[in-house]
């Protein structure tokens, strides 16, 4: 397979997340969006690194796996106290809870 396919593969799973985080309301979707976001990045930087025969984008990939983990660990922990206070993971219910 040419780079080609790989980054228009990348660029519909990014549009993908990137329709997920704007159009969905729950606060769990959303996250599973931008770790599809994420990935596509990933696909992406590894498909020019390999093309490239270059290593950064694989380390740039290997922090990018770092920030989704811390982000998804703490989003997580968000969705529960979120879930625990209202009921639901409704984002608009979000709203509510400013002082």
């Amino acid at each position: 397979m040419s780079i080609n396919a790989y980054l228009i593969v990348a660029g519909v799973i990014f549009c993908i997340g990137a329709f997920g985080v704007l159009i969905r309301k729950n606060l769990i979707i959303i996250f599973m969006s931008l770790e599809l976001m994420f990935n596509a990045a990933n696909l992406g930087l590894v498909a020019v690194s390999g093309y490239l025969n270059l290593i950064d984008g694989d380390i740039f990939v290997i922090f990018v796996m770092v920030v989704a983990a811390a982000e998804a660990a703490i989003a997580l922990g968000i969705a529960v106290a979120f879930y625990r206070e209202k009921g639901t993971v409704d984002i608009d219910k979000a709203n509510e809870l400013k002082l």
